[in-house]
C-alpha cells in the first residue's frame, strides 16, 4: 500500500466522522476506510447513533469480500469490547483485513487494547497516522472529555475590531457578514449543546438552531441550556419544539457542565458576563473571534469580569488558525497553559459582584 493511498484514506475517514458529529454521542465520531488488496477504496463508514454499529463495521459491510487481505484506516483505535456492540478489532479479524493504520489510542480503558487484539491474531498494526490533525478535528470534544471528565467548550462570540459585541444603542444584528453566519450555522449542526443565558435570552430572543442555507432547520440540533435565575417567558423562541432545551435554575458552571452528561461538544453563545464567568473559572477550552472589519467606538465589550485584575493575571491563549470568512476574520485560539501566571489554576473563589451573571466552577485544564 503506497503512502498516497493510505492518506487518502485518511482523508476519506476523516470527512466521513465529522459528517456524523453531533450524533453520535456517547460514542466517538469515528471514521473508517477499508482499503482492497490493490489499494482502491472498498468500503468507507462512520460511527452510527447510538446502538448503531460503529465505523469499522459499517466500512467492512460495504466493503464485502473485497475486504479480505486488505487494509482498514481508522481514526480511533479499534475498540475491544462488547457493548451494545460488538468488538470492532474482532470484527476487523473475522474479515480477514492484513493491516490496520489508527489514528489515536483510544484512553477508555474498558474499550482500548484493540490494537494488541490485532497484534496477537497476526494483524500489522501502524498507530498515529495523522494524530494531529485527528484530535484536533471530529474527535476533539470526544477526546477531551475522556481526558478530563468534563465537555469541551467553544466560546464563540462576534465583534468589532475594537472588541465591541453591540453598538452603544445596544444593537448588534449584524457584526459579523453572511459568510461567517452561515458557518456558525453549519458549526451548530454538528454540536451537542449550545449555552447561553437568560439575559441573553430576555434581549434577543434567539432561536438557537442550526439551519440549512435555504433556512430550513438542519437534520441534527443540539441541545439548548439557558441557565440562569431569571424568568423567561413561555412565548420565548428557545422554548420552540424546534430542537430539545434545557433550563437550568442555577449560577454554578461546574454544575451546568455535570448536566450535560454525554454531551462533550459544546458552544457558548451567551452575552460578556457569561463568556467571562466561564473564563474565568477555566471552562473556555477553545475561542472562535469573528472579528468583523468595522469600528463601533463605544457599546458593549465582547467580555466582562474575567477574573483578571492585573496583567500578569492576564488568561492567555494561542493562535491555533487564523482564517478569512467572506471579509471576516476567523481566529481559533487554544488555552496558552505554559505562559499563564503561576497563581492561575484554573479555579477561582466566589465573586462577590452581586449582579455577576454566574459565579465561577472549577474545571480542569485541557
Amino acid at each position: 500500500m503506497t503512502a498516497p493511498e493510505i492518506a487518502e484514506a485518511l482523508q476519506f475517514a476523516l470527512d466521513a466522522s465529522e459528517a456524523v458529529r453531533g450524533t453520535t454521542s456517547p460514542n466517538p465520531p469515528v471514521g473508517a476506510v477499508i482499503l482492497d488488496t490493490d489499494g482502491a477504496v472498498a468500503g468507507v463508514g462512520a460511527t452510527a447513533p447510538p446502538g448503531g454499529p460503529h465505523a469499522e463495521v459499517r466500512a467492512l459491510e460495504a466493503a464485502g469480500e473485497r475486504a479480505r487481505g486488505g487494509t482498514a484506516v481508522v481514526t480511533l483505535e479499534p475498540c475491544n469490547h462488547t457493548g451494545r456492540t460488538g468488538p470492532c478489532a474482532q470484527a476487523l479479524i473475522e474479515a480477514g483485513i492484513a493491516t490496520v493504520y489508527y489514528s489515536v489510542a483510544d484512553p477508555n480503558p474498558v474499550a482500548g487494547g484493540g490494537a494488541d487484539t490485532l497484534r496477537a491474531a497476526g494483524i500489522t498494526v501502524h498507530p498515529g497516522l495523522g494524530a494531529e490533525t485527528v484530535a484536533r478535528g471530529p474527535l476533539r470534544a470526544w477526546l477531551h472529555r475522556q481526558h478530563t471528565g468534563r465537555p469541551h467548550v467553544t466560546w464563540k462570540y462576534a465583534a468589532s475590531m475594537d472588541g465591541r459585541s453591540a453598538a452603544a444603542d445596544g444593537t448588534s444584528k449584524w457584526i459579523s457578514g453572511p459568510e461567517s453566519r452561515a458557518r456558525v450555522h453549519d458549526q451548530r449542526s454538528r454540536l451537542d449543546a449550545i449555552i447561553v443565558g437568560t439575559g441573553t435570552v430576555l434581549t434577543d430572543d434567539p432561536w438557537l438552531t442550526a439551519r440549512l442555507p435555504d433556512g430550513e432547520l438542519a437534520p441534527h440540533q443540539p441541545l439548548r441550556v439557558v441557565i440562569g435565575m431569571r424568568e423567561i417567558p413561555t412565548s420565548a423562541r428557545v422554548l420552540d419544539d424546534a430542537a430539545p432545551t434545557l433550563v437550568l435554575r442555577t449560577h454554578d458552571i461546574g454544575e451546568v457542565l455535570d448536566a450535560l452528561g454525554d454531551r462533550p461538544d459544546v458552544l457558548l453563545e451567551g452575552g460578556p458576563r457569561l463568556a467571562g464567568a466561564f473564563l474565568a473559572a477555566g471552562c473556555v477550552d477553545r475561542i472562535q473571534a469573528y472579528l468583523a472589519p468595522v469600528v463601533l467606538g463605544a457599546g458593549e465589550a465582547a467580555v466582562e469580569d474575567a477574573g483578571v485584575g492585573t496583567i500578569s493575571d492576564a488568561l492567555r491563549f494561542r493562535r491555533e488558525r487564523v482564517e478569512t470568512v467572506g471579509s471576516d476574520i476567523l481566529l481559533t485560539l487554544v488555552p496558552d497553559r505554559d505562559n499563564r501566571h503561576s497563581s492561575r489554576t484554573g479555579t477561582t473563589e466566589s465573586d462577590p459582584v452581586a449582579d455577576r451573571e454566574l459565579r465561577s466552577g472549577t474545571c480542569s485544564p485541557a
